[in-house]
């Protein structure tokens, strides 16, 4: 499974939406708080790029002594129609400045957020993340077409979905056959599916027989994976994991 440092990593580098929280600033406009681009630095430190005007700017510009603390907020959002969206939320916290050395667009500019601490609540479960894990993970190699590849499985492969009910359904849990399969999350080891049935909402882990790293990789993967499901008339239980629960953010080092 991914740590929860690459899993932190990933999501600051998704399209997943984030807000940055500055302590004692309320912005009237939340919009500007909302950075245009974020870009992780080799050495750990988040690079958030917003609108001049944004309260984020002028609080960073006037702020004396690098003391300036701040939490980038990120919410992961299913790209797919699924019982209980909200797939996860990390929490970055540190120190924001302005990046005076890195260029900007015109009316843009780039803040930087050096780490104190990360935590995270996802599909997998809660973590805290320390500023050097954060900068020696690497984001899943999946990351930049996800939300596309599950789009394209719900909306292309609903047959092929259907048959991992399958394999969810009436093994050693007595678990009965879910009716809808809805492929939640995609990474390199493998396809998380959330299934509604007669016992409700849960959801179930398919790994790869090995780690993907590109097209090739992930459409034999996905191959096996259906070929096995459609062959399949009995199934043991797989694991299922809960739907995240909110938690609140770290505290502002």
């Amino acid at each position: 499974m991914p740590s929860a440092a690459e899993r932190t990593r990933t999501l600051v580098q998704s399209t997943a939406s984030a807000i940055l929280v500055i302590p004692g600033l309320a912005p009237g406009l939340p919009e500007l708080m909302v950075p245009e681009e974020r870009i992780v630095g080799t050495d750990g430190d988040l690079f958030l790029l917003f609108p001049a005007q944004s309260p984020a700017v002028r609080a960073a510009t006037h702020a004396e002594d690098d003391d300036l603390t701040a939490v980038l907020d990120i919410t992961d959002v299913a790209p797919v129609a699924v019982p209980g969206r909200i797939r996860g939320r990390a929490w970055i916290a540190g120190w924001i400045t302005v990046a005076r050395d890195l260029p900007a667009p015109a009316g843009k500019v780039r803040l930087r957020l050096e780490v104190g601490e990360a935590s995270l609540d996802d599909l997998w479960g809660a973590g805290q993340v320390e500023p050097e894990e954060f900068a020696s993970a690497r984001p899943d190699p999946l990351v930049d077409h996800e939300a596309e590849l599950l789009q394209h499985l719900a909306a292309a492969h609903a047959d092929q979905m259907g048959w991992l009910c399958a394999l969810a359904g009436g093994g050693a849990d007595s678990r009965s056959t879910p009716t809808t399969a809805v492929p939640l999350a995609l990474d390199r080891f493998g396809l998380r599916v959330r299934f509604t049935g007669e016992d409700g909402v849960f959801d179930a882990r398919f790994e790869f027989p090995e780690p993907v790293r590109g097209h090739a990789g992930l459409h034999r993967a996905m191959h096996t994976l259906f070929d096995a499901a459609r062959e399949a008339t009995t199934s043991a239980g797989p694991l299922t994991t809960r739907v995240p629960r909110a938690t609140p953010p770290p505290a502002a080092p």
